[in-house]
């Protein structure tokens, strides 16, 4: 089966290291003691562009015609494959034009730009790019290069496999692969199942950006809505079709991980490597230590694919901040106490000797207070469950918001007291591409139909802005003001039962 492409991934291997490097597998040791099997991560952060990328773009674009060349290349991307083309194109003396979302890391641009390509900035998401680049390519007549569903790319793709059979020092029992449109996965998948059927390819993609798992589901490739693009290397609504054909026959199971299961993956990569991983790079790793506390495995020589380290410097902060829910190394819990002296005391007493990363309170009535607390956690979800029916026990009324966004990303930089005088509040909570006056144009958008009775704003180098507010809005406005939020056109969540909003603002 695809027998086609042990050729294709042959001609690549002699091909592709006129611009790649032959990157390291390393084996991480904290990560293996942790989790009590052997890891091995394969490092593409290694390459002159941090990424895998190179590989695939280079192999199309030096196998194309002198006639093709001659015409200039052109893509789409959200920043690694736009770095891949830039400096293929560079090395092989060919114009280069380069179409890259709006809401791309300005580390990657930057990169692209200092490879002589010309970039042109278009849409919030990687297909609004691709459409764009698209018609450019028939108006200009340059030969477009897929970032993903092309055989040459997925051959080039193939070589990661080709070096981690030859570098394990043993056999990997499971190799778990990123995916955006699906060239690296199909590529891998290719050539690791052709030498050995018995090594599992699992890929892994991030829960706001499912393609290929939602097409695993429905038997064949569909288009997603919407997407999120936290890990924007793998923010992709619809896988490629040769991909897709290559991976429902080879990829043994997709598995979604959270923006929280990420970040925490960044920071171990970082703890063992001391390399910091852009979110899709860390995908991989997220997804096997998902699947081994899963599946409770032991003694496996599992490989994770390390794809790539384009990460803006000041989105650290925002992925520091959500790596400790993620690795269940934090709590943030809502615990309601007497308002009657010695109520902080006790609830102190009772939290146990444990670090607090956040204690906030204000004054509500005179019956009740409502406590926002971080708890610092050494043993992970079982100690918090522990915790938890430990303060039921003791007589308070206690909810674990550690999962709830709007918790996480509002609600404990808010926490203020309740307003008894708005009356008629709704809470929505929106997501929008951030760019130069994205913030100001949002606001425009809102108007001044109804009164603003809770706003607040967060963007710490994130690819998108997030905002939660409240309106003031009469019963016999409701379906009006449904109406306007979904004229606006971007992603949003009705946020009036949130019980972190209800415990503390509302």
């Amino acid at each position: 089966m695809f027998d086609e492409y042990k050729k294709l991934i042959q001609e690549a291997s002699q091909q592709v290291y006129a611009v790649a490097k032959r990157t390291e597998l390393d084996y991480v040791p904290q990560l293996s003691i942790r989790h009590n099997n052997k890891i091995w991560l394969k490092r593409e952060d290694q390459q002159s562009v941090f990424s895998y990328k190179i590989r695939g773009a280079y192999n199309l674009i030096a196998s194309l015609s002198k006639e093709e060349q001659g015409l200039g290349v052109i893509t789409a991307s959200a920043g690694n494959h736009a770095q891949g083309v830039a400096l293929a194109a560079k090395h092989l003396n060919l114009k280069s034009i380069i179409v890259m979302p709006k809401t791309t890391p300005q580390i990657k641009i930057d990169s692209v730009k200092r490879m002589n390509a010309e970039v042109i900035l278009f849409g919030n998401t990687y297909d609004d790019s691709k459409e764009h680049a698209l018609k450019l390519s028939a108006e200009k007549d340059m030969y477009y290069v897929s970032p993903y569903d092309h055989p040459l790319v997925i051959a080039g793709q193939a070589t990661v496999g080709v070096e981690l059979l030859e570098q394990h020092p043993n056999k990997p029992d499971i190799i778990f692969v990123p995916i955006g449109g699906g060239g690296l996965v199909a590529g891998i998948a290719a050539h690791v199942k052709a030498i050995d059927s018995d090594i599992k390819i699992i890929g892994v993609e991030p829960d706001e950006a499912p393609c290929m798992h939602h097409a695993f589901e429905a038997g064949e490739r569909i288009e997603l809505e919407q997407i999120g693009i936290f890990a924007d290397g793998a923010a992709v609504k619809q896988a490629g079709e040769e991909n897709y054909r290559i991976a429902k026959e080879l990829v043994d199971e997709i598995l979604l991980v959270s923006v929280d299961e990420i970040c925490a993956a960044v920071k171990d990569i970082f703890e063992d490597t001391r390399s910091i991983p852009e979110p899709a790079g860390a995908l991989a790793l997220a997804g096997l230590k998902q699947y081994v506390a899963k599946h409770q495995l032991k003694n496996n020589e599992l490989v994770a694919i390390f794809s790539g380290a384009n990460v803006n410097f000041d989105r650290l902060r925002h992925i520091a901040e959500l790596s400790a829910l993620g690795e269940n190394r934090e709590a943030l819990i809502a615990i309601m106490i007497p308002e009657q002296p010695g109520s902080f005391r006790n609830l102190c007493h009772d939290l146990g000797p444990r670090l607090i990363t956040e204690f906030n309170y204000r004054y509500a009535d005179d019956n009740k207070a409502h406590v926002f607390a971080g708890v610092q956690l050494k043993h992970g979800a079982e100690e918090k469950s522990a915790l938890m029916r430990q303060l039921k026990d003791r007589g308070y009324e206690v909810v674990d918001l550690s999962n709830d966004n709007v918790a996480k990303m509002h609600i404990r930089y808010m926490v203020g007291g309740h307003a008894p005088q708005v009356d008629n509040e709704l809470v929505y909570r929106f997501e929008f591409p951030e760019r130069s006056g994205a913030l100001l144009h949002f606001l425009s958008e809102m108007g001044e139909n109804w009164n603003i009775s809770l706003f607040h704003y967060r963007n710490h180098g994130a690819a998108y802005g997030r905002v939660l507010m409240g309106f003031q809005v009469r019963e016999e406005e409701r379906e009006k003001f449904q109406n306007f939020i979904n004229k606006l056109g971007i992603p949003y969540w009705d946020e009036s039962g949130n019980p972190a909003y209800k415990k503390f603002l509302s």
